[in-house]
């Protein structure tokens, strides 16, 4: 399996940053060095960094982690316009941003001339960038970067496996069907196949020795469970089965692991809770001035092996949203959530509060979404594999939060348990890593957010 950063960041992807950087490091530098025609750079002269390398560096540098930061090498940003633009320019801000600390004079004190300079770096970066996107677009509409693998098996589980393809937005597959149905490493050439995907159960001997001399000529070949898991980031519940978790890789932990989780999320939930104190004390007396009630909600959640306890938010919906009784999920337009509610939901700032959570160790920063015991018990009762999300902490993000929209019926559920098993399998300090850096994605462009 790839590495959790490989699939944040794909291979692909990441070959087009590492050019775009160079390309960007040359532009940048070039307009430093012809802007220093009285050899004294307008904007460097009083910067601990005296040589142009060096700002073109840490400004290529700076645009680059934003860029990866904020989903610029994200494959469907590559194929929308918009999207693009807007990430490109703030990551060519925030190189600007690093720049102008640099100086040693307040940020009024800014001239024209290095106000000009800084316009042209600014335009340089963009310019690049724009330049090798429309390249990258053009290749792409051609479909010389869209992988094309054919799939093959019953039509019924073809058919679905292919809809579900289709349906994922900026895709980097093209799922191909042959007919009549055939395979051969001379078909797979012409038809430019760059692997097979069996779907359902196993091939009849005739087609296995077929996709065994492709996968000797250099095809890859793969089940549509290895497919699911490789490159979409989640676990093929049709597939699962129980010899998949007992010998099959993942699904396990080590005592150092586990140790290393835990003082993670103890620093980086203190840092936090510090740091926000001043917003939450903010957005405690916004809460107390929009509606009667507390400004907390405590709420019973199911966390690690099952275990209950007392989830801590701040309080969105009006005081009496369940006085009958019974647990319902918000929903768009929810009459219940009152006006200040509806903005720290849009931004999570009613999440806050659950630092104190993961600081006692109920929760943990990263992990599958605490579920209400009602909701548990139904869906325990609904999938087979659902149970399997207590062995992990939950958490105040996740993998399935950042990939699937909110959604509250039994498809929805299906479907962010897909990721959720995914993250229980592969669990690590550099997927929680990637898990942060999408979750900051997440919450700035609210792209596929709850």
């Amino acid at each position: 399996m790839q590495p959790a950063i490989a699939r944040y960041l794909p291979r692909d992807m990441a070959i087009l940053g590492l050019i775009e950087a160079a390309l960007s490091f040359a532009a940048i530098y070039a307009v430093i060095t012809m802007a220093d025609t009285s050899g004294t750079l307008p904007i460097i002269a009083d910067m601990p960094l005296h040589d142009a390398f060096g700002l073109a560096a840490v400004m290529t540098l700076t645009a680059a982690a934003t860029g990866a930061v904020i989903g610029l090498y994200r494959f469907d940003v590559c194929l929308d316009r918009k999207r693009l633009l807007a990430k490109a320019g703030l990551a060519a801000m925030a190189a600007i941003a690093i720049a102008l600390p640099l100086r040693n004079k307040p940020l009024s004190a800014i001239s024209a001339a290095e106000a000009l300079f800084l316009a042209k770096m600014l335009t340089a970066w963009l310019a690049t960038i724009t330049l090798i996107r429309l390249i990258y677009r053009c290749a792409a509409g051609a479909r010389h970067l869209r992988r094309r693998i054919l799939l093959i098996g019953e039509p019924d589980p073809v058919r679905l496996f292919k809809g579900y393809l289709q349906s994922r937005r900026g895709r980097a597959f093209v799922p191909v069907t042959l007919q009549p149905p055939g395979i051969g490493w001379k078909l797979a050439r012409e038809q430019g196949i760059w692997g097979i995907v069996a779907v359902g159960g196993e091939p009849p001997a005739p087609t296995m020795a077929a996709l065994l001399d492709c996968k000797l000529r250099g095809l890859k070949i793969l089940t549509s469970a290895a497919f699911h898991e490789e490159f979409l980031g989640r676990i093929d519940l049709d597939a699962l089965t129980a010899n998949d978790l007992l010998i099959g890789q993942g699904f396990g932990t080590t005592r150092s692991g586990a140790v290393a989780k835990r003082a993670t999320d103890v620093i980086l939930a203190i840092t936090m809770l510090i740091l926000a104190l001043p917003l939450m004390a903010i957005t405690a007396l916004a809460i107390k001035a929009d509606s009667p009630g507390p400004v907390l909600c405590r709420q019973r959640r199911i966390g690690q092996f099952g275990r209950p306890f007392t989830l801590f938010t701040f309080r969105t919906m009006t005081a009496d949203a369940e006085a009958d009784g019974h647990p319902r999920s918000a929903h768009k337009r929810d009459s219940r959530v009152t006006r200040v509610g509806r903005f720290i939901r849009a931004n999570h700032i009613d999440e806050l509060p659950q630092l104190a959570n993961v600081i006692t160790g109920e929760m943990s920063l990263v992990g599958p979404r605490p579920e209400r015991p009602h909701f548990v018990e139904h869906l325990t009762r609904t999938m087979p594999f659902y149970r399997l999300r207590a062995y992990v902490k939950p958490g105040l993000t996740g993998w399935a939060q950042v990939n699937v929209p909110h959604g509250a019926s039994v498809e929805d559920a299906r479907e962010k348990l897909a990721y959720d098993l995914y993250y229980v399998k592969h669990r690590s300090i550099m997927t929680d890593a990637a898990i942060l850096l999408s979750t900051i994605r997440v919450m700035l462009f609210r792209e596929e957010a709850r």
